[in-house]
């Protein structure tokens, strides 16, 4: 049985559809990128996943049950299980780095303040910034705030982590760190669904790659396989000019 299932999904702003029919199953473990060109509705199908924007039609299935979006307590259910890390990184200003990753396990899950904090810091040792603890986040470059927005993810210890052009809003020169955190994170097992314009990435860290245009799945399969070897017309098409560039 998937972990995450898009089923026959559809979704619109005002009269312009954005999702169209979307099919997609996620098995346990695995690293699912979905990639693009711009109003794709790449975005769009994370902020379906994360009950940001309901759908017109069609189901999310989580381990093989229907998400009710109408219900705010299904909600809080499924974002205990799976949890986002967005272009921007949302962080509090006036909070150290610490107190940024401890905040949501402590004040909103109410665990235990020592036991979080552990945790925070190894993570935060995982992500490079253990030296950067009690910084504030004007203290960070774009790429050290990124990686705390990762740890901070991390430490609500979710089953599914969503990444949303994690690496879009920062000089090319940060990509990379950020990078390099996410693929030490491919190793642990951990379910991701990443979207992202970084083809090499992609190409290196997925084990399923889905192409999307005009709100469709047009096509999806292993790394090699779409990018050496296509199916659709529109996907040759798209990593035809990837490729050149």
């Amino acid at each position: 049985m998937p972990q995450l299932e898009f089923i026959d999904l559809k979704a619109s702003y005002g009269l312009h559809t954005v999702l169209e029919r979307v099919n997609l199953s996620i098995e346990k473990g695995e690293i699912v990128s979905v990639i693009g060109p711009s109003g794709s509705g790449k975005s769009t199908l994370l902020r379906v996943l994360m009950g940001l924007m309901h759908p017109e039609r069609g189901s999310v299935r989580l381990n093989g049950r229907a998400v009710n979006y109408a219900d705010k307590s299904a909600v809080r259910a499924l974002r205990a299980e799976i949890v986002m890390v967005f272009q921007q990184y949302n962080l509090f200003q006036n909070m150290t780095v610490l107190d940024n990753v401890t905040i949501t396990p402590t004040k909103i899950k109410g665990w235990p303040r020592e036991q979080v904090e552990q945790e925070a810091i190894a993570l935060l040792q995982r992500v490079g910034l253990s030296n950067r603890m009690r910084a504030y986040p004007d203290e960070l470059s774009g790429g050290q705030q990124q990686r705390v927005a990762i740890a901070r993810a991390l430490a609500l210890k979710p089953k599914v982590l969503c990444l949303d052009e994690v690496t879009a809003a920062l000089d090319p020169e940060l990509v990379k760190e950020v990078l390099d955190t996410i693929r030490e994170l491919a190793q642990d097992g951990i379910t991701m669904l990443i979207v992202s314009h970084e083809m090499g990435f992609v190409r290196e860290v997925s084990s399923k790659v889905v192409f999307m245009a005009e709100g469709r799945v047009v096509e999806s399969g292993s790394a090699q396989q779409v990018f050496d070897a296509p199916r659709e017309p529109r996907t040759r098409e798209f990593v035809g000019k990837i490729l050149r560039h």
